[in-house]
């Protein structure tokens, strides 16, 4: 016999929940608090299913007859009412999603990915510049237009290079969006095609090996922090990128065996890094050991639980007069080009540079290969420095211990 409204609004709650039904599968559950809960019960290839329609009541009984009435006319179609109402659901949460959330979401998912100079420089990049332009637009609506414009507001700093990397993170975020399924398109597609053009300067500038005790002499000269310069002959002596160099911690060296172990978390190849230090840098590092020796990093910040700055080394190379001619990341060049025109074993260069290895298992027990080799090729090369200095009236490396 089908409900009526009195006999829903006398049912009282028992000890258990009970049912009421109404015909064609719907029914009103009574449950031991007090609530009446419609429901109706279907079956979609054999398997029996249920689907809410709300409370009495705020769903009164007719309404909760078409709501059964729609549900059924959907199973004669062929849609499971079940699934669509999900769907449904899923669609009206993607309508709400905004840029952030998806963005700080990739950031989670891809940062363990990344080397933590990566991960930081993406979460700066984030916080500074994507996020306040376009974090709080819906994903959806988000169109090409709005990506150039945010990129030209970055270009317009003259910060060409992060305006890059913006570009390449924004591409990944929506491909990271359409792999969930909150995006149809990829609006971050092209926008290179219209990307300012770029300074006409070399990549990674470096001075020749003749012109390196000019340099260090410039720069010795030059009004710079004495961290600063200890940094830049560092660079010259190891040849590491200028960032493991910076954010180094003074748990990585082991002074009295002269070898530098940098852990796969702060490599760019994600694979652990021997450096064989020679004597010049050992002696370096204990000069500086007097001045942050009390601080966790080697070159510490003015924040000491910071690292020096990232364009620190650049721009003490431009106060010297190197501006276009030399980076911290040229010295790796430097060191390159000049010890395989003396003939050096390539494999001993490459892995002194931990340059990635294209195959990864090999990779992966070959991060201590060549240590011995390597130590003495770059014992030489510090050697070398000192004799050119030394030709040229400059301080050498070879610093008192």
């Amino acid at each position: 016999m089908p409900l009526t409204d009195s006999a829903i609004k006398t049912a009282k709650s028992k000890e258990k929940p009970y049912k009421l039904s109404d015909a064609q599968g719907l029914y009103l559950e009574i449950t031991p608090n007090g609530s009446k809960l419609w429901r109706l019960k279907y079956r979609v290839a054999g398997k029996e299913k249920k689907l809410a329609f709300g409370a009495y009541p705020a769903i009164t009984l007719s309404q909760a007859r078409q709501r059964r009435d729609e549900a059924r006319q959907l199973l004669a179609e062929g849609t499971d009412p079940g699934e669509q109402k999900k769907a449904a659901k899923v669609a009206q949460k993607v309508e709400g999603l905004t840029f952030e959330t998806l963005a700080r979401e990739w950031y989670d998912y891809t940062a363990p990915r990344w080397a933590d100079a990566t991960a930081y420089k993406a979460k700066l990049y984030l916080d500074n510049d994507i996020i306040p332009g376009i974090g709080a637009r819906p994903i959806k609506s988000i169109t090409r237009p709005e990506l150039v414009e945010l990129v030209r507001t970055v270009e317009a700093r003259g910060t060409l290079n992060a305006a890059g990397k913006i570009r390449q993170w924004l591409h990944q975020i929506f491909r990271y969006g359409l792999a969930r399924g909150v995006v149809e398109v990829n609006p971050a597609t092209d926008l290179n095609v219209v990307a300012a053009p770029a300074k006409t300067v070399r990549h990674h500038p470096h001075v020749t090996f003749a012109e390196l005790p000019e340099l260090l002499g410039k720069v010795e000269a030059a009004n710079i922090h004495t961290l600063t310069k200890h940094a830049v002959r560092l660079l010259t002596l190891t040849a590491v990128r200028p960032g493991e160099l910076r954010q180094a911690p003074w748990s990585e060296f082991d002074l009295d065996t002269a070898t530098w172990t940098i852990p796969k978390e702060r490599m760019k190849a994600r694979r652990p890094h021997i450096v064989p230090l020679p004597r010049q840098a050992v002696a370096i590092l204990r000069q500086l050991h007097e001045i942050t020796g009390r601080y966790s990093l080697v070159f510490a910040g003015a924040n000491p639980e910071r690292p020096m700055s990232e364009n620190t080394i650049n721009k003490a190379l431009r106060l010297a007069g190197y501006e276009g001619r030399q980076t911290g990341h040229g010295f790796r060049h430097l060191l390159s080009t000049e010890l395989n025109g003396r003939g050096y074993n390539k494999d001993w260069i490459e892995r002194q540079l931990a340059h990635g290895d294209s195959d990864e298992i090999r990779g992966i027990y070959n991060h201590a290969a060549y240590v011995e080799q390597r130590r003495e090729m770059m014992q030489a090369w510090a050697d070398s420095i000192d004799a050119l200095c030394a030709g040229a009236n400059v301080i050498g490396i070879k610093r008192s211990a």
